[in-house]
């Protein structure tokens, strides 16, 4: 029987829901993998990589699952995984460490996006609101620049308006020790754009949109950390996911599916992404993050996606499998700039 190892990271027993989900997808990913006849072995992925090496030499793995969304708890040392794997040559699931740091730093991706021509929000770091400098009008959304936005929004200002950006900013960044952005919020329709790869590169599996029930006046229709995490809270309750579209919304899904394969050759994606983004008053669509790392849960939105086009989560698991291993069997291309490159990138 093939063994697969599953990389995770550590997981304290008073974390917080959103950490704790990590183990929820590493029982799913076991699951998955007994039915695909793997024997499986946990592994956490900590800043000993000494470590994590001698238990991957030890496992001899087949495969890796991949799902380590941070290092000692910073998302920023994420791609840190990845990378060792490339470097031990070990077949895993989901992207490169190239692909994860591109899109980790969301002010990094977004200078890409928009040099490539793709629609995303403009956005102020706190140098670009010097005194002498006039501020924009209208209202902005506060976000750190490498972690998961969500993850703050229980503990910062969501929405500011021009004149307060200077000072929020200057708050978020004193209170989390990391660089923070401004970005222009887009008050239209919320949609998640999961991609999945296959033989032909990838599948656009089915949008999903997020409803916003019942928001009262004055309250931000934003997926915060509540309506993420937080069961009994109004905004978890009032945040449905859907896939059903108006036959008016044709062309705009064809429109997304041309953003997402984009998006995924932009960043050099692999295995599996998200794309999320809004729609404006008038329709038009804007790219507000890329995740090369997005949630592999059974009852996350990937999963639910994946479901609408007939997937089981076995069937994702296997795809993903089989990418990483048909990956490893070929070399890429002379000067392909997604050949890994390994540990050394982080020397």
């Amino acid at each position: 029987m093939n063994r697969a190892a599953i990389l995770h990271q550590e997981v304290p027993e008073d974390a917080p829901p959103d950490e704790r989900d990590t183990l929820v997808q590493v029982e799913a990913a076991e699951r998955a993998l007994r039915v695909l006849d793997y024997r499986t072995e946990r592994l956490e992925f900590g800043l000993d990589l000494a470590a994590v090496i001698d238990q991957l030499r030890t496992l001899a793995p087949v495969v890796a699952i991949n799902l380590v969304e941070s290092v000692a708890g910073d998302q920023r040392l994420a791609a840190l995984a990845p990378a060792l794997l490339e470097t031990l040559e070990i077949p895993f699931t989901g992207n490169s460490s190239h692909g994860l740091r591109l899109t980790g730093d969301k002010l990094r991706s977004k200078r890409l996006l928009r040099a490539k021509g793709l629609p995303t929000p403009d956005w102020l770091v706190p140098s670009d609101l010097s005194p002498d400098r006039t501020v924009p009008s209208g209202s902005w959304i506060l976000k750190p620049v490498a972690e998961d936005a969500s993850a703050r929004f229980s503990d910062a200002p969501v929405l500011v308006e021009g004149a307060g950006l200077a000072v929020a900013l200057g708050a978020c960044e004193k209170r989390s020790q990391g660089p923070w952005f401004a970005e222009r919020y887009i008050q239209g329709r919320e949609l998640n754009l999961a991609l999945l790869q296959d033989e032909k590169g990838v599948q656009v599996l089915p949008v999903a949109e997020i409803w916003f029930v019942d928001f009262p006046l004055g309250q931000p229709r934003i997926l915060d950390y509540a309506a993420k995490w937080e069961p009994d809270s109004f905004a978890y309750r009032h945040t449905p996911r859907h896939f059903d579209f108006e036959p008016a919304d044709t062309p705009l899904l064809a429109r997304l599916a041309e953003i997402g394969r984009a998006c995924w050759d932009l960043f050099g994606l692999a295995g599996y992404a998200r794309v999320d983004l809004r729609l404006d008053w008038e329709g038009a669509p804007w790219i507000l993050e890329v995740n090369a790392n997005p949630c592999l849960a059974p009852d996350a939105g990937f999963a639910a996606a994946a479901r609408e086009a007939g997937l089981g989560f076995k069937d994702v698991v296997a795809r993903l499998v089989q990418t990483a291993l048909d990956a490893a069997g070929r070399l890429p291309p002379e000067g392909d700039r997604r050949h890994p490159a390994g540990i050394g990138a982080w020397l």
